[in-house]
């Protein structure tokens, strides 16, 4: 029967292994170009409000603010939908989560709509 200490070098390796292949994590080209497409999206999107933490924003504000998220922690993502977890569904400080205003009035939680937003974004490169 293995030692504790060979056991707990065995672990500790294979923790260190797990962080080395996550720290070096990255959208592969496809992703990355649909995260983009999806922050230029929102950009556009001039009838819309961003609330984030008690505040409301633009949508060119919003696209700013998730730009800058995605490129701090894009080493940390890999798909289009870690994108939108990581940075464009929740503060990272207080942990509230982002909501969107819709033209019409309703709001509706960020993530269900950058989600469905991302679900069109697949089907039109699927068609293409």
């Amino acid at each position: 029967m293995p030692s504790f200490h060979t056991l707990r070098a065995a672990l500790l390796a294979l923790c260190l292994g797990a962080a080395a292949l996550l720290a070096q994590a990255t959208p592969s080209a496809t992703e990355d170009k649909l995260i983009a497409t999806l922050i230029q999206r929102v950009s556009t999107m001039s009838a819309m409000v961003f609330l984030r933490n008690g505040n409301e924003y633009t949508s060119a504000d919003a696209a700013k603010h998730m730009q800058a998220k995605y490129d701090y922690f894009k080493k940390e993502l890999v798909t289009a939908e870690d994108f939108i977890e990581r940075c464009a569904s929740r503060s990272e400080m207080t942990g509230q989560a982002y909501r969107v205003k819709l033209s019409d009035g309703t709001v509706k939680d960020a993530n269900a709509f950058l989600n469905s937003e991302l679900r069109v974004l697949r089907q039109q490169v699927k068609k293409s």
